[in-house]
């Protein structure tokens, strides 16, 4: 559910970004910036729903999972294919992520 949670949360984050950035970046209405701030509140909800004791190890092992999704973006969303470096660096921090969600910890 963890995973789940982190991907929910990660696509909320880029999409309420992605509206800032075509606001901005690429001159969209600024009616863009609703749908944007909406979907960030449903972010920091989704990320609060992580079932952890910590906040900072949430963020930490979210961070990794928030890469991966930002590549998938970058591929589907902007239509920019990610170079044969992309994934690798993915990987790595999915990996890092699993360790931070997945380590035994003393109760």
């Amino acid at each position: 559910m963890t995973y789940l949670l982190y991907v929910a949360a990660a696509l909320a984050e880029i999409a309420g970004c992605f509206s800032f950035w075509a606001w901005w970046r690429l001159d969209k209405s600024p009616l863009w910036l609703a749908p944007g701030l909406v979907s960030l509140v449903l972010f920091a909800w989704l990320l609060a729903l992580v079932d952890t004791s910590a906040a900072g190890r949430a963020y930490a092992a979210y961070g990794g999972i928030y890469i991966a999704a930002s590549l998938v973006w970058l591929w589907l969303a902007e239509g920019v294919h990610p170079d044969s470096w992309d994934p690798a660096g993915a990987t790595i921090c999915i990996i890092g992520a699993s360790v931070i969600v997945l380590a035994p910890r003393a109760a």
